[in-house]
């Protein structure tokens, strides 16, 4: 009787005929289109160096992000420089002492799923799995590389030892040829909506769950695939759904727990899925127009003050605030975080912080005086 019970979403009659209701994503998809639009438009201000820097940070932040939602950490100097190896022809390969090969790896599925327009195939997915398991083995664990597992008690799960909970039920082994066959039609020959495209394959793939390990990971290279065959004015998309994600990953995992299950999802249906999945995209973009607009105040900031007499102290503790962010560099700028950040004495920091309202580089921030005097940048 138990095994009668139909508990996960590829169990469903109609998979994976998915039930969603288009008229509740135009609304949505119109606002995506509106922000890609501004987006292109905004690549246009700039040169193409610039345009790569861009380039290069973006893919950075997808990278970190989509192996953090993993519990994966990489550092960020050890990511941007396997990126900067194959994408910047001013990078010195030689002289690198911060990538790793499995940096390296990364930044090889993410180059090719935004660069290589080629249809997906299984080899291709293949490749990509076997970038992140060179040596066979997820932690402690031996797994199929390379292959699709050969395992039918594959689970999702979380809690500590003994309090265990079960998220997911993956499909039968024999029933994978069958439905990554089809899948992969789906992916190549979709005629909807790219964002609408992106976001079943994105569900499609993790209900499948073909490999031993490293689906959620693939399945958002399958996203990024699918959303940079379209771009329009430069070689790779200017945001990063991943970052988008990883922002709010309880709510990842929770919209995914309720479309998969259908104890959760008596109906079949994956709008609300759709839904989240296309806000967290709008998410991405509006965040890279800030990170955009961003980078134009930093550019203006320094064609103003570019002849300005600045030690690199001082050009450093700039651009460290710039990278942050004015908005994100908690509590303003003031003696002690200069000498922190450029381990000068405290007379020292007090000149640079001085010369440096002088040059109007920086201005005082209302309220703040005295011993709790803080700065901002001037702009």
């Amino acid at each position: 009787m138990k095994e009668d019970i139909k508990k996960w979403i590829w169990q469903h009659p109609n998979y994976p005929n998915f039930n969603y209701d288009k008229s509740q994503l135009s609304e949505l998809i119109s606002q995506i289109d509106y922000h890609r639009g501004i987006l292109d438009g905004m690549t246009k201000l700039f040169n193409q160096d610039d345009i790569r820097k861009i380039q290069i940070d973006v893919l950075t932040d997808e990278a970190i992000n989509t192996s953090l939602i993993e519990g994966e950490v990489f550092k960020r100097e050890s990511v941007r420089s396997s990126f900067r190896k194959k994408l910047d022809k001013d990078f010195d390969a030689l002289s690198d002492k911060y990538s790793t090969k499995a940096t390296d790896n990364l930044v090889k599925i993410l180059i090719d799923c935004s660069l290589n327009k080629n249809s997906l195939t299984i080899e291709r997915l293949h490749g990509w799995h076997n970038c992140l398991f060179e040596n066979n083995y997820s932690k402690l664990d031996k797994i199929n590389v390379a292959s699709f597992r050969k395992d039918d008690d594959m689970e999702v799960i979380s809690g500590a030892i003994g309090f265990e909970k079960v998220h997911y039920k993956a499909i039968p082994v024999t029933k994978i040829p069958e439905y990554i066959k089809n899948f992969l039609e789906y992916c190549n020959t979709s005629s909807e909506s790219i964002y609408i495209t992106s976001a079943i394959a994105h569900l499609w793939f993790v209900s499948i769950h073909p490999y031993d390990d490293e689906n959620g990971r693939i399945s958002r290279a399958i996203t990024d695939y699918i959303l940079s065959k379209y771009s329009l004015n430069t070689e790779f998309k200017l945001y990063s759904i991943s970052t988008a994600i990883n922002s709010d990953r309880k709510a990842y995992y929770d919209i995914l727990d309720k479309t998969t299950n259908l104890f959760l999802n008596r109906t079949f249906d994956i709008t609300p899925w759709l839904i989240w999945h296309l806000n967290i995209l709008k998410n991405a973009m509006q965040n890279a127009l800030l990170n955009i607009e961003h980078l134009i105040q930093k550019t203006k900031f320094w064609d103003i003050h570019r002849n300005q007499p600045l030690n690199e102290r001082q050009i450093k503790v700039l651009n460290k605030i710039f990278d942050v962010g004015n908005e994100n560099f908690e509590g303003g700028l003031n003696t002690k975080k200069y000498m922190a950040i450029t381990k000068v004495s405290k007379a020292t920091a007090t000149r640079d912080i001085s010369e440096l309202i002088e040059f109007e580089c920086i201005k005082q921030v209302d309220g703040t005086a005295g011993r709790n005097v803080r700065y901002t940048i001037n702009i």
